[in-house]
């Protein structure tokens, strides 16, 4: 599979946006976390060449759209990933948690009908390629503080504020 990468400056961090040969999303990284998308694209398709080149525009202006404010410019944007049945019926129902809201694993876990499952639900949560896009970054502990992100707590934190202040600002 040949892949194609463009680094893009956000103003949270660099991203790593990661598209196949038709323009569809298949990963997108914070810079620093590039060996973690490279173990994440290799779980998911086994061989890859990833090659420098620019993202297609539909891409990178959803993301400049979101980070200027618009928290639905991300919600028609196409994404292709790997992994089980069950990751990806995760990650399906991570994109509709709505921007500034957050859900918790257990409670996640039960809108997928397997109540017992929030575990499986944050190992899910955490291999996902297609991290903002898919906003994993929204789902939080039982008690609502916030737990691990594989981009680091600091950038989580900054996901959830942005979101926030747009959406009340919307509303």
């Amino acid at each position: 599979m040949r892949l194609r990468l463009e680094r893009r400056a956000t103003p949270v961090a660099t991203l790593l946006i990661v598209t196949d040969e038709n323009g569809v999303l298949r990963a997108l990284d914070f810079d620093n976390y590039e060996e973690r998308m490279h173990t994440l694209l290799g779980r998911h398709y086994g061989a890859y060449e990833l090659v420098e080149a620019a993202a297609p525009a539909k891409v990178t202006k959803a993301l400049d759209a979101y980070f200027a404010g618009d928290l639905t410019a991300l919600d028609a944007l196409p994404t292709a990933t790997g992994g089980t049945e069950f990751q990806r019926a995760v990650w399906k129902a991570l994109r509709t948690i709505p921007p500034g809201q957050t859900e918790s694993y257990g409670a996640l876990a039960a809108r997928l009908e397997r109540p017992g499952a929030s575990r499986a639900v944050g190992l899910a949560n955490g291999s996902n390629p297609v991290g903002i896009v898919v906003p994993c970054h929204r789902v939080v502990g039982a008690n609502g503080s916030l737990t691990g992100y594989a981009g680091g707590m600091e950038r989580k934190s900054w996901l959830l504020d942005h979101e926030r202040r747009h959406a009340m600002a919307a509303a």
